[in-house]
């Protein structure tokens, strides 16, 4: 069964840090790239991090919005990927989608939120005060 479960998520203050996690199943997870968006009240969905898969093994990639306070990494053995997140805003609050889509070439960019093949359920991430 394919699946996609994200945990991690919950109400930090500003300046803290998050770290979610993405347990996925159903799908050859070492021939996907992992993505994260998040998408806040209102707004459109926004990529945060992607990784390559493992026979092409990009560099992880990041939106400007987050670079330098976010790192994306993936466990293949356990078909896990994570998002850690540091010195949050309140600006980073938002729902947190984990994704896969499967990879065939190398890439420059993440595929778009609505690109990828997979997702999950979503975690919220609240930052406040």
């Amino acid at each position: 069964q394919l699946q996609l479960v994200e945990s991690g998520g919950g109400l930090v203050q500003p300046g803290g840090s998050l770290r979610l996690s993405c347990a996925t199943s159903g799908f050859s997870f070492d021939y996907y790239i992992m993505g994260w968006f998040r998408q806040a009240p209102g707004k459109d969905p926004e990529g945060v991090a992607c990784i390559s898969s493992v026979p092409y093994r990009g560099s992880p990639k990041y939106a400007d919005s987050v670079k330098g306070r976010c790192i994306i990494s993936r466990d293949n053995a356990n078909k896990t990927a994570f998002l850690q997140m540091n010195s949050l805003k309140p600006e980073d609050t938002a729902v947190y989608y984990c994704a896969a889509d499967r990879q065939w070439s190398h890439t420059r960019l993440c595929p778009d939120p609505y690109e990828y093949d997979y997702r999950g359920q979503g975690t919220q991430v609240t930052v406040s005060s």
